[in-house]
């Protein structure tokens, strides 16, 4: 969807009584030293479809969580001012009664479901509350988002994606009028993640529901939104429509959030020939406007009148990395486990590769391709139902994974699921106390430092935000002084500050451990970090290769429901050969590298861009 066609959704009818209103509402945890909610004021208008957007800790949550009743039901604290949902007042409501009218989907929407069937799942809502056609509002729900056909599925058979859909299918069998889903597609693959919005997008449009998402991904945003709201330390800065919103790049920016790559290439574009640019000025946020305004610009050769294409010099990190004995080697490997009726589902599937020392793996491919599975088996977690797995000299059928975890650690997809102990220090410190590890106190001193948790060590890392719980499992994991590290979605969740922090602290690794291997969806790391990329599918490698060739295989990216990264797809329309993997790059392709002694200063042939 272009940012012009937004316009006549952002032009809402006067007049109309709002669904949601907030007048004066402050909220404070209890404990907290500051407020988490300081004098929000905000109306919202029937069948919006509004963004939040903010860094972790911004109050994103917490004011959805005003919505539906939860606070103060639920979370206690001091909360003041008045809450006004479709008609109704927060205060005096039951989290039971706003549920009728407000549908929350969860971060960890897995937790959302609690029954055997896709069909159990979305009749169980209406079911409690004594509806008696609540079959019939089950298999509306499951209609409405295309997904009827999986009725009879298990619940544990399902793709991310697919129990996504049936989590908001729980919730849409109440017929609300306000949809809440926090973080839609931070645990999706990228075909998953549209499949989300667009079902998003037919809910608003088709149904009228009033849509909003807490979402750090802006290029979803830039694609489904009509508005943004900014929070910033638990305040809202402003409320803008999108295109204004996502053009604010340098207010973005000091708040650590990043706008869309294609967004990014045309401010640095312009502003490297020389153009200055007006506060107001609105930029392309999408991949099709970006596409036309570089078609249309005047950064032309000056000897055709085709685009400038330097060369990009960087070759793929890959080819730099030496040959080595394997530390890990997977000889002809499957894995799977029983179902209900007692046949085996297949996950890994007759798998033979290996691992070497120096090797910055990225996993990646669709919701239940195994990524996470193969994780598993290196860390001993999971053993192989066939085949042979040599990890760091050890046979995985032979070694128990508490003598694997001297050589492998392994920061699992939930950070919830590493926190046993009562404080971020006691965790990072358990695995050495469990090993008499002499004098580490000052180890785990100087891995709090550098994880940037140390006014965090006191705090209980459940109760952190998910940025600070990220960084707080990478401690942990580091603290084991591994060999080979596996981080699986570390970037999940993440706004765009503490996303750069993983993506430098991964970097980092290569000093302290042999090998680090992520499973993740975050196709901006992989094109940025790995130096290889191994792209998986139904259980077996239907890929091994660098990041940059990676985005030329159209046909395994299709079948893998991979999306290249935006700026990487934007040089590709425009006929960049090889594709970019950053702005930079791209910018340098387009405009020429400054730094490079063939880049010519065109800013006279670029004038017409500021007026584009």
């Amino acid at each position: 969807m272009s940012a012009g066609s937004k316009e006549a959704n952002e032009q809402r009818p006067e007049g109309l009584t709002p669904i949601i209103a907030m007048q004066d509402v402050q909220f404070q945890y209890p404990g907290a030293e500051g407020t988490a909610l300081r004098n929000i004021n905000l109306i919202i208008q029937p069948g919006e479809f509004i963004a939040i957007a903010g860094t972790n800790g911004s109050g994103k949550s917490t004011l959805c969580k005003c919505l539906n009743g939860l606070i103060p039901n639920y979370y206690v604290g001091d909360l003041s001012g008045s809450v006004q949902v479709a008609g109704l007042t927060a205060a005096e409501e039951t989290v039971s009664s706003l549920s009728r009218k407000v549908a929350y989907v969860f971060q960890d929407f897995e937790n959302q479901l609690v029954r055997p069937t896709v069909y159990d799942e979305a009749c169980f809502a209406p079911l409690n509350y004594g509806y008696a056609d609540y079959r019939e509002r089950g298999q509306r729900a499951l209609a409405m988002l295309g997904i009827d056909h999986l009725k009879e599925q298990w619940i544990w058979q399902l793709s991310g994606g697919q129990k996504h859909l049936t989590a908001l299918a729980g919730a849409l069998s109440l017929d609300p009028d306000i949809i809440i889903v926090d973080e839609p597609v931070a645990q999706l693959d990228p075909y998953h993640a549209k499949l989300i919005y667009e079902k998003l997008k037919l809910l608003n449009e088709q149904f009228g529901k009033t849509i909003i998402v807490i979402e750090h991904h802006t290029e979803f945003i830039a694609d489904y939104c009509h508005k943004v709201i900014l929070m910033d330390s638990g305040t809202i800065r402003w409320v803008k429509p999108v295109q204004a919103a996502l053009s604010a790049v340098d207010e973005l920016a000091a708040l650590h959030i990043l706008p869309p790559q294609v967004t990014l290439a045309v401010r640095d574009a312009e502003t490297a020939a020389g153009q200055v640019h007006l506060r107001d000025r609105l930029f392309p946020i999408t991949i099709e406007d970006a596409a036309a305004y570089f078609s249309e610009a005047k950064i032309l050769s000056q000897t055709n009148n085709a685009l400038v294409i330097n060369e990009p010099i960087r070759k793929s990190v890959r080819e730099s990395v030496p040959a080595s004995n394997p530390l890990v080697t997977f000889t002809n490997v499957s894995y799977g486990y029983k179902t209900i009726t007692r046949e085996r589902y297949p996950v890994i599937q007759d798998m033979s590769i290996r691992f070497y020392e120096g090797d910055r793996i990225a996993l990646v491919g669709n919701n239940g391709a195994g990524k996470s599975t193969l994780l598993k088996l290196i860390s001993g977690i999971r053993r192989p139902s066939a085949g042979q797995l040599d990890v760091c000299g050890y046979l995985t059928k032979q070694a128990s994974p508490e003598q694997l975890a001297d050589f492998v650690a392994y920061v699992y997809q939930n950070p919830e699921e590493m926190f046993i102990e009562d404080s971020v220090r006691k965790d990072v410190e358990y695995f050495l106390k469990s090993r008499n590890s002499p004098d580490y106190s000052s180890f785990v001193d100087e891995i709090l430092h550098r994880m940037r948790l140390t006014d965090l060590q006191d705090r209980d890392g459940r109760l952190l935000s998910g940025g600070q719980q990220r960084r707080a499992t990478l401690a942990i994991g580091l603290a084991m002084r591994p060999t080979v590290m596996l981080l699986d979605e570390p970037t999940a969740s993440l706004d765009a500050s503490s996303r750069r922090e993983m993506t430098d602290m991964l970097a980092q690794l290569d000093g302290q451990v042999k090998t680090t291997v992520i499973a993740t969806h975050d196709m901006q790391l992989v094109a940025e970090w790995a130096n290889r990329v191994i792209v998986m599918h139904n259980g077996a490698v239907a890929l091994d290769t660098d990041q940059r060739s990676l985005f030329s295989h159209v046909a395994v990216l299709e079948k893998t429901g991979l999306l290249a990264p935006q700026i990487t797809q934007l040089s590709q329309r425009l006929g960049i050969d090889p594709p970019s993997l950053s702005v930079a790059e791209f910018i340098a392709s387009v405009v020429g590298d400054p730094s490079s002694p063939h880049y010519v200063n065109r800013s006279k042939e670029s004038a017409a861009i500021g007026s584009h």
